[in-house]
């Protein structure tokens, strides 16, 4: 027992903000409390769920965090409705509704979720192989997970990995987090179990 304890005494002091590392929720279920809209579309929250829908102007519309997040595990659940083109930025800023910044995709079937775009820059930068598209369940919830660190990004999507990519610009980026409605309207999403995790 004493070896034991000694044992794991040293891996926390080797490692310890890994240790004391663990998932904090971004949203509360209740209101949009920490987070901040960019545009016209409609951000609302409805039997816990945060939801994204096309308003009236049919723009792209942001939401984002009120903080900026460099290193870490971010984990989500959506659910697409109608139109599902959405997306979730990362590292990324905004003036208006013009973003800069990458996108982890989050599109309807076939159309490279968990990808990975650089807005109004290089574009595509790593789409999933056309094997793995099919593990997006259209209308259903699926559950995305996204790992940024340095200048390397890995995403998951229902537990099966998508896309892994290691970029220089990437590893040179700041900014916040955020969830994106697709222009052109007809579009909605729902958005829950959203909690991250920052590495040190």
């Amino acid at each position: 027992m004493k070896h034991l304890t000694f044992v794991i005494l040293f891996i926390l002091y080797l490692n310890p903000f890994q240790a004391n590392a663990q998932f904090v929720s971004l949203f509360n279920g209740k209101d949009l409390s920490n987070w901040t809209i960019h545009g016209t579309e409609k951000w609302y929250v409805a039997n816990g769920e945060l939801v994204c829908e096309s308003g009236p102007d049919k723009q792209y519309g942001y939401l984002s965090t009120n903080k900026a997040y460099k290193n870490f595990t971010l984990e989500l659940m959506f659910k697409q409705e109608a139109n599902g083109n959405s997306g979730v930025f990362f590292r990324s800023s905004i003036e208006g509704t013009k973003i800069s910044g990458w996108q982890v995709e989050v599109a309807p079937l076939n159309d490279h979720s968990g990808g990975i775009y650089e807005s109004y820059g290089r574009g595509w930068l790593i789409q999933p192989k056309a094997e793995d598209e099919k593990w997006l369940k259209t209308g259903e919830w699926n559950k995305m997970k996204i790992t940024v660190q340095g200048d390397e990004v890995t995403t998951w999507l229902n537990g099966h990995q998508m896309v892994y990519l290691k970029d220089e610009k990437i590893g040179k980026g700041t900014g916040f987090i955020a969830l994106q409605i697709h222009d052109g309207g007809g579009i909605k999403v729902r958005w829950k179990k959203i909690r991250i995790k920052e590495i040190q």
